[in-house]
């Protein structure tokens, strides 16, 4: 589904390039919860970025079910990640101004979808969360768990083949924490839908099914997580 071929991405920054992912082959398929792992600075985000299209690489290839994201457009990329993939980011990102049902319902309000439509799939995708009796509130009413919860049901309400995390609770407690790892636990969906976190907690690590480390813009280790290690709450 997700793939890099030899990627490598540099920024410039004045006069000096800053290597942030160096030669990465990667391949991330439907129904795994790969979680990638490493200190500040060893290229994680930018490794998500460039599987979600939301950047290209420098040098080598990065594919979405064989094509190559470099090769599309900036209108084609955009549509790509708007339709079939979804993101969760660790500052929420929602809209002030808009309750929860209406923040949910945005990706498909801009693609053209009837409103009635929108809100009765962002409806839906509340209740998946739990979050349904809140469907109605804004942002500023939510606690940091229900603003994130609501962030999650906005990443699915595409029903998308794969959703991308970066620190997804890195602004949370440790009970609100379990509560939205669990609920990513049970997103990946066997031949069709991958999720891929970025975490610096190993506890948050071990609820995926897979763990990347990466040190200095390399793959230091790729190994399954072993079942043992998975908290009993996300089972």
């Amino acid at each position: 589904m997700l793939e890099l071929i030899e990627v490598t991405k540099v920024y410039v920054q004045g006069r000096r390039t800053v290597p942030a992912v160096q030669g990465v082959s990667l391949t991330v398929r439907p129904g795994e919860f790969v979680t990638i792992m490493g200190p500040s600075g060893s290229g994680k985000s930018t490794l998500m970025h460039l599987m979600g299209a939301l950047d290209t690489p420098t040098r080598g290839r990065a594919l979405f079910h064989g094509q190559d994201l470099q090769a599309m457009s900036d209108r084609q990329r955009s549509l790509l990640r708007r339709e079939r993939i979804g993101f969760v980011f660790q500052a929420f990102n929602l809209l002030p101004t808009l309750t929860a049902a209406e923040n949910v319902a945005l990706p498909l309000l801009l693609a053209g979808r009837n409103r009635r439509q929108a809100l009765q799939r962002a409806g839906e995708c509340l209740e998946q969360v739990g979050l349904s009796h809140r469907a109605d509130h804004f942002p500023d009413e939510l606690s940091g768990g229900e603003m994130q919860r609501v962030a999650v049901a906005r990443a699915i309400v595409a029903d998308p083949e794969a959703v991308l995390c970066d620190e997804p609770t890195g602004n949370l407690d440790s009970q609100t924490s379990r509560e939205i790892l669990t609920l990513l636990s049970r997103l990946p969906e066997p031949a069709r839908r991958a999720v891929v976190m970025v975490t610096h907690d190993p506890t948050a690590a071990a609820y995926g099914t897979r763990l990347v480390r990466l040190r200095d813009g390399r793959i230091e280790s790729d190994h399954p997580v072993p079942k043992s290690s998975v908290p009993c709450d996300s089972v």
